[in-house]
């Protein structure tokens, strides 16, 4: 059995299939571990969905920042916006089946020493840390009143965590920290304008995995949502998000020897990030 981890896929059907034959992927034998974001920008996130969706227990995806817009739209907790491509799956005739079957993805995966998550891992947090904040938000989603928690998520403070927020406050910042964060303080004080290259961050601020003494150090983090950092591979870190939809290719990386696997992009929605 080999195990392979992909970059954020964003609607971007054609290309995930040449990845998975170009893999040789095999749903009775291996497995596909993907770093959220399936659908949004791209042209086909419908058949993105109806994919990983039939993929069953050989797919395990982890919720992005677009997986839960779509969610958010489609329960009327937020509105669309001018470049997203969501309405095949609103207008799908399985649109309830697919919109249910997400609800009940989860925000993080952790297994033999590796952490899948789609933006972060806040320096302060233990893994097993992490995995219990994550199963609050991951129960607001799957529970009767979670068009509540879905309209309540929006929003960027608070900054930082502490273990005494309670309420939508406390299930924000930890859904902000696993499906948008890029940058932070040491201290762990988020910012979330930035979306740029390295090189530009804020004075004062650091890529989430280059804060010194993250007490996930030890734990290999597989993530994407940041495509202007690229492909970073690192005894510790996997960044998997080279921006497919904006003209780099998509990425794959096999876990046990870590080879790459790559496919170019289409038909890219810009050209630049």
């Amino acid at each position: 059995m080999a195990i392979y981890a992909i970059g954020d896929i964003q609607g971007c059907y054609v290309e995930f299939q040449q990845l998975l034959e170009q893999m040789r992927f095999d749903p009775a034998q291996d497995k596909l571990w993907l770093v959220g974001d399936l659908v949004n920008r791209g042209p086909d996130s419908l058949q993105v969905l109806r994919l990983v969706k039939s993929l069953g227990d050989s797919a395990i995806t982890v919720l992005g920042n677009h997986d839960l817009h779509l969610l958010a739209v489609a329960e009327g907790a937020a509105e669309l916006h001018r470049s997203d491509t969501l309405d095949e799956v609103l207008n799908a005739p399985d649109r309830d089946e697919l919109l249910a079957w997400l609800r009940r993805q989860r925000l993080i995966h952790a297994e033999d020493g590796y952490v899948l998550v789609h933006a972060g891992l806040l320096p302060q947090w233990s893994i097993k840390q992490a995995v219990s904040l994550a199963h609050e938000v991951e129960e607001a989603l799957r529970g009767d009143d979670y068009a509540t928690f879905l309209a309540r998520m929006y929003g960027n403070a608070p900054h930082n965590w502490n273990d005494d927020l309670g309420g939508y406050k406390r299930l924000r910042v930890i859904t902000n920290v696993f499906t948008r964060m890029r940058i932070c303080t040491p201290q762990g004080e988020m910012e979330f304008k930035f979306k740029g290259e390295v090189e530009h961050i804020p004075p004062g601020y650091l890529p989430w995995f280059d804060v010194p003494k993250r007490k996930s150090h030890d734990t290999t983090v597989i993530f994407g949502h940041w495509s202007a950092l690229g492909l970073r591979i690192e005894p510790r870190v996997m960044a998997l998000d080279t921006g497919c939809l904006w003209g780099g290719p998509m990425s794959a990386i096999r876990l046990e020897d870590r080879q790459l696997f790559q496919v170019s992009c289409k038909s890219p929605v810009a050209k630049n990030w």
